[in-house]
């Protein structure tokens, strides 16, 4: 298994369909593999040899694609870069993944080049002007060389939440499994044209969806930036049938419709016949919302973590309403789940454990971390840090991370649930509870916020009282003029521990 196969399979099949849109023009499936050959023989030229790793950092743009099939074709490993990256943040990825070569969008270039100086960096820009660009337009076209299944074909970073992100290394083998689970899971087809508008660089898009897309045949198009308008827009344009988001991606639109006085009937919204959607669940006045909008019984929830490929849970479309707040029950073809208590036995219903997962596309280990590697494997299952309730149906909801649990006199408080509760304060606009430390309770419970005004922890706890127990309710309160975050908007709670410990 490589993962060159499934696009030279696809050329053979329908080599003269557009295999990639965007406002950019099109590139066939045929177009697509000879630039992928071209693009093998540059990386060659370059020095880059079977195992080494490339870097890409571009916007959704061909180059992107273009890069990533040579890359794998030269024998060596993609390492998608996330192009929101700091400098610095940029210099520690480049530093451990050890990048040979990196593809980067001219505008993203002098980042890049500050953050890695000796970083052999080739540019692209969207007039085939960068020299990645050029360099590719006149290469010969090379076969290349087919890398086993179980080299690395992706070294695809985490979050970094909790520390510094991880490399997890996938295989060829288990990245080709991939998009054939997430087909039979949201039932992708063939003559789908599907919008990719979230960046390539996240492991969903570019795994779940883009190889799916090229796995089956279908038509990728793509969006370079998401823009809540210009996504509606990319939707009527270029008559996509399919599409995959964050809720925000869903809600968006309609605050931007609303101020712009538009009316959403012109997007031929009804006429996508899948909205898909992850990173957090729905609930169900939202789902009526978005349904209303987007049209019912189109929307699925995907669930899945970078450590497996990412693959993991369904919630269909009959279930959004009935089961919202899930992530589906059990796991989507291919993928075993199961909730573990602390006695390593499956919970049961009402019970909360840690969520286990096994599949063929799981990862080969985090890269340089073997200490981590162990903590996240139990035999051939990932512990996904997650922790769950099953419901008497066997439906599944994420409760929070196991590092969100605080324990304050032997009582365990879930920050999600908290903070759910808090964002319902109208002054309130995020929030995030974390643990402080407490001789005699174990942890007290902390509220970080951000306010469009002023509020007090006397008013909070007052509001909080008649919506969660007691001991859920904060004992303090840190106002804060922005919450940390990681480049892909995630809450780093680890920053947030130190400083509520220290008071910093």
């Amino acid at each position: 298994m490589n993962l060159t196969w499934m696009l030279e399979g696809s050329a053979r099949g329908c080599g003269e369909k557009p295999a990639l849109v965007s406002d950019l023009g099109s590139m066939t499936y045929a177009e697509l593999l000879a630039a992928s050959k071209r693009a093998a023989a540059v990386l060659r030229e370059r020095g880059v040899r079977p195992g080494d790793r490339v870097g890409v950092m571009t916007y959704n743009t061909p180059a992107f694609a273009v890069a990533a099939f040579g890359i794998w074709r030269a024998g060596a490993a993609l390492v998608p870069v996330n192009h929101k990256l700091t400098a610095p943040e940029l210099a520690y990825l480049v530093g451990h993944s050890k990048l040979r070569v990196a593809v980067v969008a001219e505008e993203l270039s002098g980042r890049m080049r500050e953050a890695a100086p000796e970083a052999d960096v080739l540019t692209t820009d969207d007039t085939g002007g960068g020299e990645f660009d050029r360099l590719v337009a006149g290469a010969p076209e090379w076969e290349g060389v087919e890398a086993g299944p179980d080299a690395v074909a992706q070294v695809l970073y985490t979050s970094g939440t909790t520390g510094a992100p991880k490399g997890c290394l996938h295989s060829h083998r288990g990245l080709s499994a991939v998009p054939a689970y997430t087909a039979a899971a949201a039932g992708l087809r063939r003559e789908d044209r599907f919008l990719l508008a979230m960046p390539i660089w996240h492991a969903s898009p570019l795994n779940n969806w883009f190889l799916s897309m090229i796995y089956l045949g279908g038509t990728v198009v793509l969006l370079k930036e998401y823009q809540p308008l210009a996504f509606l827009e990319a939707v009527r344009k270029h008559r996509v049938t399919a599409f995959f988001g964050a809720p925000i991606a869903y809600l968006a639109p309609l605050k931007a419709l609303s101020a712009a006085g538009i009316d959403p009937s012109g997007f031929g919204l009804p006429n996508v016949r899948l909205w898909a959607y992850g990173g957090a669940p729905l609930g169900a006045e939202t789902v009526r919302t978005l349904e209303a909008v987007y049209g019912a019984d189109r929307f699925c929830q995907v669930y899945g973590m970078s450590e497996m490929g990412p693959v993991g849970s369904v919630l269909r479309p009959h279930e959004q309403l009935a089961k919202a707040g899930s992530i589906g029950a059990g796991g989507m073809p291919g993928v075993d789940i199961r909730v573990v208590g602390k006695d390593g036995l499956d919970v049961g219903a009402g019970e909360i454990g840690e969520l286990w997962l096994r599949s063929a596309t799981r990862m080969l280990g985090y890269l340089d971390d073997p200490e981590a590697t162990e903590r996240a494997f139990a035999g051939d299952w990932y512990r996904s840090g997650d922790l769950a309730r099953v419901d008497e149906d066997g439906y599944l909801f994420i409760v929070g991370r196991s590092k969100d649990v605080v324990i304050t006199g032997g009582e365990n408080v879930y920050a999600p649930e908290v903070e759910e509760a808090i964002l319902r304060h109208p002054a309130i606009r995020d929030a995030a509870v974390v643990g402080r430390p407490h001789p005699d309770w174990g942890e007290t419970v902390v509220a970080v916020v951000e306010a469009d005004s002023a509020v007090t922890l006397e008013e909070l706890r007052g509001f909080l009282s008649t919506r969660l127990a007691k001991y859920k309710v904060p004992r303090d309160l840190v106002v804060v003029p922005s919450l940390p975050r990681t480049p892909s908007g995630k809450v780093q709670k680890h920053i947030l521990r130190e400083q509520v410990r220290t008071g910093a």
